[in-house]
């Protein structure tokens, strides 16, 4: 091996069933703690100082970008940029190559693209932490944010019954990655032809942790919920197919009378919401509506995963 040539890292953030039911539970412990000092306003604790952040965006981004930028610079660090027209991922230059070029500029790399097999390529040829800001198969950041925030308003998040209704898409397999690993009880309200991956929802039935289903009735899937989740029906990237989701989603909104079958639940959204469309204006802006609580607990969630990757905590 030539002198100076980094060993490569295992020490990643990519899916969430990577981990233990304690290891998560000690990372949204970490995000509260750090989420309650930064808002009594102490800016003191500044472990990232002459570190950077190499932040690689395959895809347009305000929560994700926002979220990392600012979090990492709170804690003393820099963040760098990198958009499409800087990185063509697998394109102008071979995916093992950015990585092991960016993991010797940098001490971490968080990568928000479309192809999963582009972040688990990166991390594999990494020599510094790997973190999953969002692909095509998953979103753990996500769903570690929720998690947060489920604890905030419920205070806990241990057999709490989330009710995602509508597609089945990156959202629903973090859901599932953490019901593999951490007992909740989840059930997905989708059209047939929008179930999830079979072999992730496999992977999370078979752990045997949390209670999982399918329904594919609304009125029927939303009883008894503790969580009412909502996404966009055609993500980035589907926005060709918008047209005919709309027309297979029909009866699977969530409104007002939705709400009400479950008068104690909470309502989430991962954002950008469109409006009228997979929710209502009025559901968004209900007092049950935690979505922005969410969009703030990313950055929160987002720390706590990059203080345990350079092991800060």
């Amino acid at each position: 091996m030539p002198v100076g040539t980094p060993i490569r890292c295992e020490n990643h953030f990519l899916h969430l069933d990577d981990y233990t039911k304690e290891e998560v539970q000690e990372l949204i412990d970490i995000a509260s703690s750090e989420k309650k000092r930064l808002q009594s306003g102490d800016r003191s604790y500044r472990p990232f100082e002459g570190k950077t952040l190499a932040m690689i965006f395959a895809k347009q981004s305000l929560r994700t970008r926002v979220s990392f930028e600012t979090g990492f610079s709170l804690l003393g660090g820099n963040a760098v940029y990198l958009g499409p027209d800087d990185i063509s991922i697998g394109k102008r230059e071979a995916t093992k190559d950015i990585s092991r070029v960016l993991s010797r500029y940098n001490d971490i790399i968080m990568a928000r693209l479309f192809s999963h097999n582009d972040i688990v390529e990166l991390a594999e040829y990494s020599s510094v932490p790997v973190v999953n800001g969002l692909t095509d198969y998953n979103h753990p950041c996500q769903i570690l944010a929720d998690a947060l925030t489920i604890y905030e308003c419920l205070g806990r998040l241990e057999n709490v019954k989330i009710v995602y209704v509508g597609d089945g898409n990156n959202i629903v397999h973090s859901w599932l990655n953490l019901a593999a690993v951490f007992p909740i009880h989840f059930v997905c309200v989708c059209p047939e032809e929008y179930t999830p991956d079979e072999a992730t929802l496999k992977k999370a039935i078979d752990a045997g942790i949390s209670t999982i289903e399918i329904s594919h009735d609304p009125d029927e899937g939303v009883k008894g919920a503790d969580v009412i989740y909502s996404d966009v029906w055609a993500s980035m990237g589907q926005k060709h197919e918008a047209e005919q989701r709309k027309k297979d989603f029909q009866g699977y909104q969530v409104d007002a009378e939705m709400m009400a079958a479950t008068p104690n639940a909470i309502f989430m959204h991962c954002l950008p919401a469109e409006r009228g469309l997979e929710c209502t204006d009025e559901v968004l802006e209900a007092p049950y509506s935690v979505v922005f609580q969410q969009a703030e607990n990313r950055m929160h969630a987002q720390n706590a995963v990059m203080l345990k990757l350079l092991g800060c905590k």
